[in-house]
């Protein structure tokens, strides 16, 4: 039992040093100064669609309202009776005058990551060297290739991604999920930012140089992977070029998923993360205070004191990332939420270490442990 306790006890202080560095990553990511504004290069905006979700036309309204002085948007379905694709043609008609906007069928994937065979095509088709992704569920503010384009203002800059804030839907669980993203995701991608540098990606909004791209062999290569993001700007560090965190914070909506459906996503999240990045995974073992305290109580109750410092602790960090740096609403209304989050994602995260198998867009896969995706026969 002394052993037990002593463990715990070293889990809840590397937990709590986790939130204090949490706080330091947030200062150092909010004062660095944005580029002095440059000619703005035209944009090429890949949006690979699949189905209509919630608030789509809001979301995709949101990049034909771009005020960037040229830019094409690209998106691509995998059939035409998508109802995606009626959202896409109404959006076309009604700034056929403004926006040079094109959709493309690209037929059923092959491999098991949908969307980056969609992206392979879409970068076919693009007529720009610089090249935007963003996911469906993405909503933007007017200025943001714009802000984008100037972060690519030095040469050296290959690829650049957005930290996001999540915005749930109408579910309980949606909101927990949302609330876990602004918080525990955020801090560990800021603190891997000081610790290690930005040698990843993150997916929801991606903007790369085509010679880039093209260097660390395009999706074709990247189309076997399923967290292809991380991948890609893994990639892009190895070759030598910078990966910036842009200061841009875009919104992603995540939707009113019921219990069932968002556990599911999250424990795919989970095992891709353990696959592409093992050391990262097993190092959130102190992103989880909360937990670790808990427990530490339970085998040893003088030490209940320790639960109310984490849970200081752990308010100050969170509000360091989703108020701070996210300027986030939910945590503003929900925060009674935010303990109820982290005792749900250290279940997940203890529940990503077992098993390999996925179902994505329906398919059930295997990650291979390159982080690989195989399909299942």
């Amino acid at each position: 039992m002394t052993i037990l306790i002593a463990i715990l006890a070293l889990l809840v202080t590397g937990s709590l040093l986790y939130c204090m560095l949490t706080v330091v990553a947030v200062r150092r990511f909010l004062s660095v100064a944005r580029p002095p504004a440059a000619s703005p290069p035209p944009i090429s905006v890949l949006k690979p669609l699949y189905g209509e979700e919630e608030k789509l036309e809001e979301n995709l309204r949101s990049f034909f309202e771009q005020q960037h002085p040229q830019f094409e948007i690209l998106f691509a379905v995998h059939r035409a009776d998508d109802p995606a694709a009626l959202v896409v043609e109404k959006l076309q008609r009604e700034y056929a005058d403004r926006v040079q906007a094109r959709l493309f069928v690209t037929g059923e994937s092959p491999v098991p990551n949908a969307k980056a065979f969609s992206l392979q095509r879409l970068v076919h088709e693009a007529n720009y060297e610089l090249l935007v992704m963003s996911d469906s569920d993405v909503h933007v503010t007017p200025d943001f290739l714009t802000h984008l384009s100037e972060e690519f203002s030095s040469p050296n800059v290959g690829l650049v991604s957005c930290p996001y804030r999540a915005v749930p839907g109408n579910t309980l669980w949606s909101r927990l999920e949302a609330i876990g993203m602004n918080t525990e995701f955020l801090a560990g991608v800021l603190i891997a930012r000081v610790v290690e540098g930005m040698k990843f990606a993150l997916g929801p909004a991606v903007a790369v140089r085509r010679s880039v791209l093209d260097a660390l062999g395009g999706f074709a290569y990247l189309q076997h992977y399923l967290a292809e993001d991380f991948v890609m700007g893994q990639r892009t560090a190895q070759l030598g070029h910078v990966v910036l965190l842009s200061s841009y914070v875009i919104e992603h909506h995540i939707g009113s998923q019921g219990m069932g459906s968002n556990l599911s996503h999250r424990l795919r999240w989970a095992r891709s993360t353990r696959r592409s990045r093992p050391a990262g995974y097993l190092g959130q073992i102190f992103t989880y205070p909360l937990a670790w305290t808990l427990l530490l109580w339970l085998a040893y109750p003088p030490a209940w004191p320790a639960v109310l410092v984490t849970l200081v602790m752990r308010a100050c960090a969170a509000w360091a990332t989703a108020s701070w740096v996210l300027h986030d609403p939910l945590m503003r209304k929900r925060w009674w939420l935010l303990p109820v989050q982290d005792l749900l994602g250290f279940l997940v995260w203890l529940g990503g270490f077992s098993g390999d198998t996925v179902i994505w867009r329906d398919r059930e896969c295997t990650i291979l442990r390159d982080g690989r995706l195989r399909v299942n026969p």
